[in-house]
């Protein structure tokens, strides 16, 4: 049970170092408060809650937020604190290019400048689209400050002719069907409009809303926040209730420190799997745990996988249901509910209580959409790491969504070093590919991509898919996008660009793939690898100068999370407060 604690006095705040001494540099701080038109009654004595934003014109999930901003507000001074609104990137997945993932440092690194160097006793953190959960978890775990995350809610499911489209996954089985010439020009306008259609991030069980799952199954977001749809009036009093609590949290002194547990980073992997995941859950794990002193290992997560069976049966893992569905169907809470003994229930929460008082009373409606144990979608996790000498340091596979003939297979190589080059190739209707051959695309990992793109879902080269082929193995050093499927094996570790073996493999060479042995190998001996390997050519950094290639020195390999170097927590690191003088 959780227990009361002892709460903070106004002296205490952090916040009173800038508005409470009687000085001159204090004048200036309260002068300028005052500027905008606010007085001492607003700030004396409350705890100033930061509301994160990560609304912007170029953001379409969160175009809700200008909104759900002033909810909090509403909520902050309700309780008796403080708001001061502070807007950051915005990192919209559908337009920021080359990949929004060169950027979650860049938006980590600013959260916690954010919080570190303005007058902020505890935060909201408003975000959702894909690596805006990550990218402030991150920043605001390295800071230390209290903090609530309030995710921006799925979008409503979208409608093309009386079907259900789910986002990104129904984008790219039509778009097959469009190349296979199955679709018309008509036809593909009609699901343009009808795949989005509301604010909210993407509804499938993509890396959106794996990863605001995440951040509830950890114990940062208040009970039950990630399942909510953006345009459900419950939403907007979600964001109230984010406002009221976080000022508690400042005055009890929870620090996401306290949250932010082995045992917490445990049931997140442990709901991930359930859930269905995106391959994109791991690099973000990863980034995460490590911000936070915790050790995370790519054998970790597949060994919780492997005990973890997927029982959401939600798009694309799932075949029939959105997230709008597993809402009404009693959402996260009555997932973990279901998990039962697979979680560890004593582990504390934003809310003040154990994971386990906030389950209480969860209950499941569609059994369907949310399986039993005994029945579940995959019998395994969602996501498996394989090994071998094509990926040392492992790669990750989806195994929930690719045909299962696939788990085992021996074909060739097609190798490509850029993307113009392998989309060329796949077009071509003379191609001389089978469909248990290996589609490969290198250079495109945190380093080559720059930034580890999401191009791992390669096409299906056009002559397969006139022969109805719909899945085959594809091998990348990329990511995928969290809303994809298919026999797709990303992250391969270490990546090309630096002279792992992916640089190392040749067209016609032959790849095996054995899922349940978790082995990924290229039919190569030692000596030819070790001739290829002394004629390897390293290839040009792509960015001669500022934030990229500040990115490509720093940027650690998939396997441990793509983080900085210098932002992962170091024992006896701890950054001072900022001087005031």
């Amino acid at each position: 049970m959780s227990q009361a604690r002892t709460r903070k006095q106004p002296s205490e705040l952090r916040s009173a170092r800038w508005f409470a001494p009687d000085d001159l540099r204090s004048f200036g701080h309260r002068s300028r408060m005052m500027q905008m038109a606010l007085g001492p009654e607003d700030w004396t004595d409350r705890p100033v809650i930061a509301i994160i934003n990560t609304w912007s014109e170029a953001q379409p999930c969160h175009m809700h937020f200008r909104d759900r901003a002033e909810e909090v507000k509403r909520g902050v001074w309700q309780a008796g604190g403080f708001p001061m609104e502070l807007p950051a990137l915005s990192l919209s997945e559908s337009l920021v290019k080359p990949t929004t993932m060169l950027y979650r440092n860049m938006l980590a690194m600013e959260t916690e400048e954010l919080l570190r160097s303005h007058p902020i006793d505890g935060a909201v953190l408003m975000g959702g689209c894909d690596k805006t959960t990550p990218g402030l978890v991150m920043g605001a775990l390295s800071m230390g400050l209290p903090m609530i995350y309030l995710p921006a809610g799925p979008m409503l499911r979208g409608n093309f002719k009386g079907k259900h489209l789910g986002s990104g996954s129904d984008a790219w089985k039509y778009w097959d069907e469009r190349r296979a010439g199955n679709l018309s020009a008509e036809d593909w306008l009609g699901l343009e409009g009808g795949i989005a259609r509301s604010h909210g991030h993407c509804m499938t069980m993509g890396t959106a809303s794996t990863m605001t799952a995440i951040a509830e199954a950890l114990g940062l977001t208040l009970p039950g926040a990630s399942s909510i749809p953006a345009p459900d009036a419950n939403h907007g009093r979600m964001a109230a209730n984010c406002g009221r609590r976080i000022v508690d949290m400042v005055w009890e002194d929870l620090r996401p420190s306290e949250i932010v547990t082995e045992a917490a980073v445990r049931n997140a992997v442990t709901v991930a799997m359930a859930t269905g995941c995106s391959t994109n859950a791991v690099v973000h794990l990863l980034a995460m745990a490590r911000r936070a002193g915790i050790p995370l290992t790519l054998d970790q997560l597949d060994a919780l996988g492997r005990t973890t069976p997927v029982i959401a049966n939600i798009r694309p893992s799932g075949a029939d249901y959105l997230m709008e569905d597993f809402y009404y169907a009693g959402g996260l809470r009555a997932l973990m509910a279901r998990l039962g003994d697979k979680l560890d229930t004593s582990v504390l929460t934003v809310s003040g209580r154990t994971l386990g008082e906030t389950l209480q009373g969860a209950e499941v409606i569609n059994d369907d959409v949310i399986r039993p144990m005994d029945n579940p979608v995959y019998p395994e996790g969602a996501l498996a790491v394989l090994k071998g000498n094509l990926a040392p340091d492992g790669c990750v596979i989806k195994p929930s969504a690719c045909a299962a003939h696939l788990l085992k297979n021996e074909g060739r190589a097609f190798v490509f070093d850029t993307y113009p080059e392998m989309k060329k190739a796949v077009e071509d209707p003379t191609l001389d590919i089978e469909a248990n051959d290996v589609l490969v695309l290198r250079n495109a990992g945190p380093q080559g991509g720059p930034g580890m793109p999401e191009w791992g879902m390669l096409p299906i080269p056009v002559k397969l898919l006139k022969q109805g082929v719909r899945d085959m193995i594809r091998i990348s050093d990329a990511r995928m996008s969290g809303t994809s499927y298919g026999a797709c094996i990303l992250h391969v570790a270490p990546e090309a660009f630096i002279g792992g073996p992916l640089a190392l493999l040749k067209t016609g060479d032959i790849v095996r793939v054995d899922v349940p042995a978790r082995r990924i190998d290229m039919v190569v001996d030692d000596a030819e690898l070790e001739r290829r390997r002394a004629a390897w050519v390293p290839k040009r950094a792509y960015y001669p100068r500022g934030y990229g290639a500040m990115f490509a020195a720093h940027v650690s390999q998939a396997n441990e999370g793509c983080d900085f170097d210098f932002l992962e927590a170091r024992d006896g690191d701890a950054i001072p407060e900022p001087d005031i003088y």
